[in-house]
């Protein structure tokens, strides 16, 4: 019993935890690796069947259909920077999140379907997400270059007045 009450011990719980969310985010990565292995691989054979077929109209909707798939596969890839850029720094980059949510908007307004014009609280919500995670990354990319301009400064010197 005495063994067990070691570890609900702070530091030694929260280092338990910290090592299980390591494990974790590894495995995710190697899932999402998978994912991102089998999906290309399903693009790039979707692409090669559509470049061959005669029929294909280019233009259409198998067009709309492969820039989907294009951007769900990068969208998958900027999932894996997430986790992995959690792994490197043990932080959550709000920057990179922000930029994958943008991503994940664009192609469902690039992927909508014929006749989503007739719903505009769809069309308006869309827009209305647009323009706030444009916001929210501008807020952050600017604090984050303010910083960097502070860090990158010399420390001014200030005279004594009394001199």
């Amino acid at each position: 019993m005495a063994r067990f009450s070691g570890l609900f011990d702070d530091k030694t719980f929260l280092a338990l935890v910290d090592r299980f969310e390591r494990q974790l985010a590894k495995a995710l990565s190697v899932l999402l690796c998978v994912v991102l292995i089998a999906a290309t691989t399903q693009l790039i054979i979707q692409v090669w069947q559509e470049f061959f077929n005669p029929d294909t109209g280019w233009l259409g909707n198998d067009l709309i259909r492969i820039l989907g798939d294009v951007l769900t596969v990068l969208i998958a890839l900027e999932v894996l920077q997430n986790v992995t850029a959690y792994l490197r720094h043990h932080v959550v980059q709000i920057e990179l999140v922000l930029l994958t949510a943008l991503t994940a908007v664009a192609r469902k307004v690039i992927v909508l379907p014929p006749g989503a014009e007739d719903k505009p609280l769809l069309l308006l919500g869309l827009g209305i997400t647009v323009v706030s995670l444009s916001a929210g990354y501008w807020l952050v990319r600017s604090s984050t270059l303010m910083e960097e301009a502070s860090r990158s400064r010399r420390a001014r010197v200030f005279r004594d007045p009394d001199q």
